[in-house]
């Protein structure tokens, strides 16, 4: 079945099917590489400024916008009205002010044919006064329109609108004439013509027109644009489209971040639009997304209808500060630092010296994410200030920069050897040791800390913690203390009891401390961390998809129980079926995958039979993964789907959490649909 919300499949699949590669049946799942990546992902070699385009001066700082694809794709909401919508909304909300200046159409605008003339013909239901009204529009608000074409006979939409291939000058022309300001090029239906012709040619026929047209091509990373565009064009795109999904975005990141080397003013490496607003990720993993995009200095396309957006959608879109990041004149890509263990540390060099630092934790429990001031790039200091850029608070440090950051969460930091630092209080760090994993009705020893980061002590230490009503919080050793120097912590140890009968699931816990700067500034700092209330699985058999899970994270919809994944709809899979063998019982998952559940010490073995689902013909390649508490217990290699299910076993004796992974094949996780046929715990 067609995945409608990506328009990598569309675009493959029409690629193809004008090479007469594949047959116009059963679309595949979104085309997205593994998430998986080694502990330090080594960039490639490249000049760190390759050659300007001939128009630098149109992108200075990467392009700064919005773009209707993700919210609309081709549906009827998407016209005059919208486009217009968006640019009031840029004024009224302060995003014009915030560095928003594009308004852009995608796919859609135009009839499926030209005129008699040869010209493009804009949708008169959707755009009845045409493309030049809209501009108008637009530009008498001090913003700028942009448009979309394909470097092919045909645009991606099934619908099957006029490409520009063949056509570049007339189409740059028509283009021009209506007062665009930029193209998004795409690349479907290319009758395969040589990337770089295509992309040059239209290159030419922009520059022939005398008019100012930022440049985006769209190639989907396919012919490396990274290595050849950026004499061509202002932007390219590194990879295959977006979903509004965690293991989308998080596997666009790991592809996007080595290639560092090759952005700079005038050429920017392009991961996609925006997803934050679009109510696929949480609000935490909606400010990953914004802050990890800006610290790799990508264009800021709103792909969200801001007449339906939230006020947390525009807290997130409106941060300045992140912002600043982003659009940094000196236009630094930020690198990695390091990533073990889903720690991402990411740095980005800064025009004034700072460093924009985020601290990313890919994993699905609160982790403690830390480096120091040297690690990132900046100068011996006998101090330094650290700003939080969410949380918009100053402090110095010695040198560490640390933090406890939640699933799936980032804290962006911009940390300067500044002379100034004492001006500002000490950075204290709060920190709970452990995954707070508790069974209804039995107490539980939780350590919580606050440690000083900063040059200055901290005075007059105080911390508290606190859990849902009805909860019993006790400390067990102190909760206060006189004074914490550099690298001082208090350590509290805390007594915590969910009621006997409390639900499975996820509860708030929140640790809050407060101390006075050597200036008598009062300081308050509060770390939200989550508690799981878990039960141990019953002693014999069980299968995983009848026991409660602590997480769930799926490349492409849910985690299905006992049926195939199917697509993005919950419930829509099938029976389970791995080379002709039906299987009654197991999870149906898609890659990137990792399912966890509790065993509590009182288990000992997980066996399943594992393989590609049926479901995607031939299509498909994964590898499975048995993970003990936080090491690998079992694993297959790359399984395809033209083999049989496979035997997978593992020792998971004295695990507390036990994790079902399934990564990519190497080749993307296109369809990589994949099942745990007749899996079974015995404890």
């Amino acid at each position: 079945m067609r995945h409608p919300h990506t328009r990598t499949t569309r675009r493959r699949v029409a690629t193809a099917l004008a090479a007469g590669l594949l047959c116009a049946t059963g679309l595949a799942a979104p085309a997205l590489a593994a998430p998986a990546a080694p502990a330090a992902p080594t960039a490639p070699t490249a000049p760190h400024s390759p050659a300007p385009a001939p128009s630098d001066d149109l992108a200075p700082t990467p392009p700064m916008g919005f773009n209707n694809w993700n919210s609309t794709h081709c549906r009827p909401e998407f016209d005059a009205a919208m486009v217009e919508g968006i640019a009031d909304l840029f004024v009224a909300k302060g995003l014009k002010d915030a560095g928003y200046r594009y308004v852009n159409l995608d796919d859609c605008w135009a009839l499926p044919d030209r005129d008699a003339n040869g010209r493009l013909v804009p949708d008169p239901a959707r755009f009845p006064d045409g493309i030049k009204a809209v501009a108008d529009y637009v530009h008498a608000k001090g913003l700028k329109l942009g448009i979309y074409t394909s470097a092919g006979t045909k645009t991606c939409d099934s619908a099957g609108f006029p490409g520009a291939l063949g056509h570049e000058y007339s189409d740059a022309r028509q283009f021009a004439d209506w007062g665009v300001d930029y193209l998004k090029y795409d690349n479907c239906n290319n009758q395969g013509v040589d990337a770089r012709q295509r992309y040059r040619t239209m290159r030419d026929a922009l520059d022939a027109t005398g008019r100012p047209i930022v440049y985006s091509i769209c190639e989907w990373g396919e012919n490396k644009p990274w290595e050849w565009a950026s004499g061509v064009g202002h932007l390219w795109r590194t990879t295959g489209d977006i979903s509004d999904s965690w293991s989308s975005m998080l596997s666009i990141v790991k592809q996007n971040l080595p290639l560092a080397p090759y952005a700079g003013p005038g050429h920017w490496n392009d991961p996609d639009m925006l997803e934050v607003g679009n109510g696929g990720m949480t609000d935490t993993e909606y400010r990953s997304h914004f802050s990890l995009w800006s610290v790799m200095a990508a264009p800021l396309l709103i792909g969200t209808d801001l007449r339906k957006a939230s006020p947390a959608t525009y807290e997130v879109l409106g941060n300045t500060e992140v912002i600043a990041v982003d659009q940094d004149p000196l236009g630094r890509q930020g690198t990695v630092v390091s990533s073990a263990g889903g720690r991402w540390v990411v740095a980005k060099e800064m025009q004034d010296g700072s460093r924009a630092v985020a601290l990313f934790n890919e994993s699905g429990a609160a982790q403690r994410i830390a480096t120091d001031a040297r690690a990132v790039g900046l100068p011996g200091a006998g101090a330094y200030t650290l700003r939080d850029l969410w949380r918009h608070r100053t402090y110095n440090t010695a040198g560490t920069i640390a933090a406890t950051v939640p699933a799936h969460g980032t804290v962006l930091l911009r940390v300067a050897a500044d002379p100034r630092w004492a001006a500002h209080p000490p950075a204290v760090e709060l920190g709970l040791d452990g995954t707070p994993l508790i069974e209804a009705g039995a107490p539980v020893t939780l350590t919580g800390t606050v440690t000083d980061l900063g040059r200055t002590p901290a005075r007059r230490v105080s911390v508290s913690l606190t859990g849902p009503g009805g909860w019993t919080v006790r400390p067990a050793s102190a909760t206060s203390a006189a004074v914490l120097t550099t690298g001082a912590s208090l350590r509290t140890g805390w007594r915590v009891t969910a009621p006997a009968g409390t639900p499975p699931g996820s509860y708030d816990l929140t640790l809050r401390a407060g101390y006075r700067s050597p200036a008598g500034q009062r300081v308050t700092g509060t770390l939200a961390l989550t508690a799981s209330v878990v039960v141990r699985p019953p002693a014999g058999t069980s299968y995983p998809g009848d026991l409660p899970w602590l997480s769930a994270v799926n490349g492409w919809g849910p985690v299905e129980r006992d049926t195939s994944n199917g697509e993005s709809a919950a419930g829509d899979g099938r029976p389970l079926t791995v080379g002709g063998t039906v299987y009654a019982r197991g999870l149906g998952v898609h890659a990137f995958s990792d399912v966890s559940f509790y065993t509590g010490g009182a288990c000992e073995k997980v066996t399943a039979d594992v393989g590609v689902d049926d479901e995607k013909d031939t299509r498909g390649t994964v590898a499975f993964e048995i993970w003990a508490d936080g090491a690998k217990a079992a694993a297959t290699g790359v399984l395809t789907n033209a083999m049989p299910a496979r035997r997978i076993t593992a020792d998971v004796t004295g695990a507390r959490v036990v994790r079902l992974v399934v990564t990519d094949g190497g080749d993307g996780i296109d369809s990589d649909h994949a099942d745990w046929a007749d899996a079974r715990l015995t404890c």
